[in-house]
């Protein structure tokens, strides 16, 4: 197990182990699919990564459970994980 997800902080910086989970999740999935990494760091572990972007503060969970990430510019883009329900 990755040492970050020993530690409290991060639990509390995404509001839950409930949120942590489906946030690593989520994110691991879209990662898997060939999305790039939006940190820097010499691993090819997706878990990881996930970490990383959560430490650094690059995705989050929006109040409605989908991935957001924050960009350079402030702007914020949505990764999602599978089809909207408009696709559905």
């Amino acid at each position: 197990m990755l040492d970050e997800l020993k530690e409290e902080e991060i639990v509390k910086k995404v509001g839950g182990r409930f949120k942590l989970s489906s946030l690593i999740q989520k994110r691991m999935v879209v990662l898997n699919r060939g999305t790039r990494p939006l940190v820097d760091i010499q691993t090819k572990n997706p878990m990881e990564i996930v970490v990383q972007e959560i430490i650094q503060d690059k995705i989050y969970l929006d109040a409605s459970g989908a991935v957001m990430t924050r960009s350079d510019e402030n702007r914020e883009r949505h990764f999602s994980s599978g089809p909207s329900l408009d696709d559905m």
